[in-house]
């Protein structure tokens, strides 16, 4: 008679690092990691091994355990995620932060997300500013569904979604007016970099991740547009590369935004650029470099 496969037997023969073994295993069962590591020898059902046994064999050759689970935490919210979106990071979550020391908790205002993938700077934003009006948008309709999903699931009904290239589609004024906020994790990695071909990248849309050549088409995109979109002194807030931050703050300075500043990740690596919109939202500003 074979010996059955104990909680501690399968974490060890997976194959896996421990922390990647631990959650595809809680996931399975229905547990956290507190409970698996209090209960190592406690059988794991046939199917269930099998299952994990299975998933396993997936993440060793490269997917990512987000896209294996179909979850990953952002902002404290659970999001649903599957190769259609962009896995969450935390270095993202500094664009929530910005965002939300910019949005009043006790007023109405207007927040545009845009590349929205799963959703999770407009989700988060939405979920502690319940008085703000979101809306996000996406080129890809498969991640607009993947986004309101999530907003369904969570019960988030502030936010709208729409398909759209940038602003393209985007109406002004929006709802009455214009945006408190624009904010933006584009893609931003520089066309052939080694990464793309490395670790979970390689299953994630290229489209979320580069958008070719020097990596700042996006942002020049996303700068020039803001403007229009903004309300005075309203902001413009985006995520970028470990190294563009100089290039990005050059952007925010040619499209006439101050008080431009430069937020770091809890790594201490420059991610987050954001900066204002002047008093005259339609004055003329020189073209971004």
């Amino acid at each position: 008679m074979t010996d059955p496969v104990t909680v501690r037997r399968a974490l060890a023969q997976s194959g896996l690092v421990p922390i990647d073994a631990q959650v595809l295993l809680a996931h399975l069962l229905g547990r956290n990691r507190a409970w698996l590591a209090a209960h190592g020898e406690d059988p794991v059902p046939p199917m269930e091994a099998q299952a994990f046994f299975a998933l396993a064999r997936r993440r060793r050759e490269g997917e990512p355990v987000a896209y294996l689970t179909g979850i990953r935490e952002f902002w404290g919210l659970p999001l649903a995620v599957c190769a259609a979106v962009l896995i969450p990071r935390p270095e993202t979550e500094a664009v929530v932060e910005i965002a939300l020391a910019r949005l009043p908790e006790d007023s109405g205002t207007r927040v545009l997300d845009l590349g929205t993938g799963s959703g999770a700077i407009a989700l988060a934003i939405a979920h502690d500013r319940p008085r703000a009006q979101l809306l996000a948008t996406d080129v890809s309709a498969a991640a607009l569904a993947v986004a309101r999903d999530n907003a369904e699931r969570l019960g988030l009904a502030n936010v709208a979604f729409l398909q759209s290239d940038w602003y393209a589609e985007v109406p002004a004024p929006w709802r009455g007016g214009r945006f408190d906020v624009v904010a933006s994790n584009p893609p931003y990695i520089v066309a052939g970099d080694p990464h793309l071909a490395a670790g979970d990248l390689r299953h994630e849309p290229a489209g979320a991740l580069s958008p070719g050549r020097d990596g700042l088409a996006a942002f020049r995109q996303i700068v020039a547009g803001a403007r229009e979109c903004l309300v005075p002194g309203g902001t413009l807030v985006v995520e970028h590369g470990f190294d563009q931050a100089q290039a990005v703050r050059a952007l925010f300075a040619a499209a006439g935004f101050t008080d431009v500043l430069a937020k770091r990740d809890l790594a201490g690596i420059p991610r987050v650029v954001a900066g204002r919109a002047p008093a005259s939202p339609g004055a003329s500003y020189p073209d971004a470099p």
